[in-house]
């Protein structure tokens, strides 16, 4: 066989072999694609299952059978008509696509003037796609522009300097790529929170940052831990996840419908799986419950309830609660402490307030409902010391002025103390009811562990009762069986000298064996047990032997747990006074 020239198989080997990267030189043509070094993620040009005319560019899973994609580059100008597209990187170190009529499509803006020579992008296993020049610096990636989807450590932003927010766009439906209405990210008039969007009217909201920075949400079934981390960088928020080491494929999105979900790809089923959903249930879409309403997900079919000190306004909550009594200015009002509450909406961020002077901030104020407090604690506070700012507040002091909307309660022990605003007389009133149900409540606990006590004591002594009276009649029963024997059988009376005499003194050549309770021994008395003999006539020793037989049938086959004895012989029969066989000796047992 004629070997291959070497030129041939280095060509074989780099044209089989996955690339990673796009050069000035070589651009990505309608039917090639990239692939992450580790063969994580690819990118290409794909056209959506339902749609036959235009096509996108964008980022799948490689790996999954399932095409999933996590990030399209043109997905508001598709390429049309069935022209063929192609992504280059040009010459002032840009990522340009375009048709084949030569109509540019979509661009990244370096804002470079001058060409650069060796610029590459490049797909990484994280899913990012990035721009890279020679000496390694990064100038554009893929993870500032998400369109629907959020991977294990892109960063989202919460608040940023510039002021310009990038948020998770929605899918317009299952196979359209193009923008929809849903959008989430940072809401812009706070740093605090973020919101999901239909077009300018929130759909769901997370309730206000309390300064925690990490929260681990855990999945049992398959082990693996997300870690939500918000990070501070010079004042600017973020959030981002990341996932623990060995854990399956996972992405955080917005559907088409609205939804957020933490989705993990299980690969038994070949699906995708989400552990998280939010809004859900639906008392939980924005001020769903109306005003001075929550919802209630501690209830087993979670559903909206009014505050305490409130009653509902309506047959139903569209115009949600109303207060039980009003509010009058001064000094004549009480907070209410509410316990594992999502703070509402529409609130003012008082900073540099102790908890002390936040409450005297709402007290003062004749307009203001209700008061949240937290510390900002740890990276935040370092972050501005270390930068120089001299911001070391670490107080997060939020008041309401008005209404309470889209407040909610939580089922897992999380969310935070709310103070409510409430007349005091109304304050007092609950105050009484709690004072006169919590000891009629702590009487009948008390009373009713005194009757379960007496209960258990009474059906203790009755039970003693009905063993004692057992023991009784078993006791009678064998004292009329001896009477029998003994009426039947003349048992002579065998001394302990009788017994040494018999066995040798206790010889080892005369002992049958040993057991859990000690050694069995073969003696002859004096005499002989020759005047016993007609007693085992042939007739009897086959009922013996047919009683042996059914007490086997029944530990192999009938008993409720089956038991093999192992150690069945002579000496384990025992006979009654009728010459019934009793099998005996179960300590080498076992039940199967």
């Amino acid at each position: 066989m004629t070997p291959l020239p070497v030129f041939v198989l280095l060509s074989l080997v780099c044209f089989c072999k996955s690339d990673d990267r796009l050069t000035p030189a070589k651009p990505l043509n309608a039917g090639d694609k990239l692939v992450s070094s580790g063969g994580v993620f690819a990118l290409g040009f794909f056209t959506p299952a339902n749609s036959t005319a235009d096509s996108y560019i964008g980022i799948w899973y490689n790996k999954i059978p399932e095409r999933t994609y996590v990030w399209v580059a043109n997905r508001d100008n598709p390429i049309k008509n069935g022209s063929s597209g192609k992504l280059v990187v040009s010459s002032n170190s840009d990522l340009v696509l375009s048709d084949s009529q030569g109509h540019t499509l979509w661009t990244t803006t370096n804002n470079f003037t001058s060409a650069t020579t060796g610029t590459a992008a490049i797909l990484l296993d994280p899913g990012n796609l990035v721009i890279r020049l020679p000496n390694g610096t990064g100038i554009w990636q893929s993870f500032h522009y998400p369109t629907d989807t959020a991977l294990p450590d892109m960063v989202l932003p919460l608040s940023t300097n510039d002021g310009i927010l990038r948020r998770l766009v929605a899918w317009r439906g299952p196979d359209d790529p193009a923008s929809s209405d849903y959008s989430m990210g940072g809401d812009s008039s706070s740093d605090l929170q973020v919101v999901i969007w239909n077009g300018t009217r929130p759909y769901w909201r997370r309730s206000a940052w309390d300064g925690s920075l990490v929260s681990a949400l855990y999945q049992s079934i398959t082990g693996f831990i997300v870690t939500e981390t918000i990070v501070d960088r010079g004042g600017e928020l973020y959030m981002t996840f990341t996932v623990s080491e060995g854990s399956p494929s996972m992405r955080m999105m917005l559907d088409y419908k609205g939804t957020f979900k933490f989705l993990v790809w299980n690969s038994n089923s070949s699906s995708w799986e989400a552990f998280i959903e939010h809004p859900s249930p639906i008392c939980e879409r924005y001020a769903y419950c109306g005003p001075f309403g929550y919802c209630d997900a501690t209830e087993t079919v979670p559903k909206c309830n009014c505050l305490s000190g409130f009653e509902p306004d309506g047959v139903n909550f569209s115009k949600g609660c109303r207060r039980k009594e009003d509010l009058k200015c001064g000094k004549d009002n009480n907070f209410s402490t509410l316990r594992g509450m999502k703070t509402p909406d529409k609130f003012l961020y008082v900073k540099n307030r102790s908890f002390d002077q936040c409450t005297e901030e709402c007290s003062r104020n004749c307009s203001c409902s209700a008061y949240a407090y937290a510390n900002l604690k740890n990276e935040r506070a370092y972050a501005n010391l270390k930068n120089g700012s001299g911001d070391a507040d670490q107080s997060r002091c939020l008041i309401w002025l008005g209404g309470l909307v889209d407040t909610g309660k939580f089922h897992d022990g999380g969310g935070e103390n709310l103070y409510l605003r409430l007349a005091s007389s109304t304050v007092d009133k609950e105050s009484n009811v709690l004072k006169i149900i919590l000891p009629i409540v702590a009487g009948l606990l008390i009373l009713a562990s005194i009757c379960l006590v007496w209960i258990c004591k009474s059906r203790g002594k009755r039970r003693i009762k009905e063993i004692k009276n057992k023991h009784t009649r078993q006791h009678l029963q064998n004292s009329k069986l001896n009477e029998l024997e003994n009426e039947s059988i003349d048992l002579p009376y065998i001394c302990f000298e009788d017994i040494v005499t018999a066995i040798d003194n206790f010889s080892d050549y005369k002992m049958l064996g040993k057991g859990g309770f000690g050694k069995v021994y073969k003696g002859l008395l004096e005499g002989g047990d020759a005047t016993r003999n007609s007693v085992l006539d042939w007739l009897t020793r086959f009922k013996v032997i047919k009683g042996i037989a059914r007490g086997l049938l029944y530990l192999h086959q009938d008993s409720r747990l089956t038991i093999i004895h192992r150690d069945l012989k002579a000496s384990n029969i025992l006979l009654d006074a009728e010459m019934n066989p009793k099998i005996s000796d179960f300590w080498y047992g076992k039940d199967i």
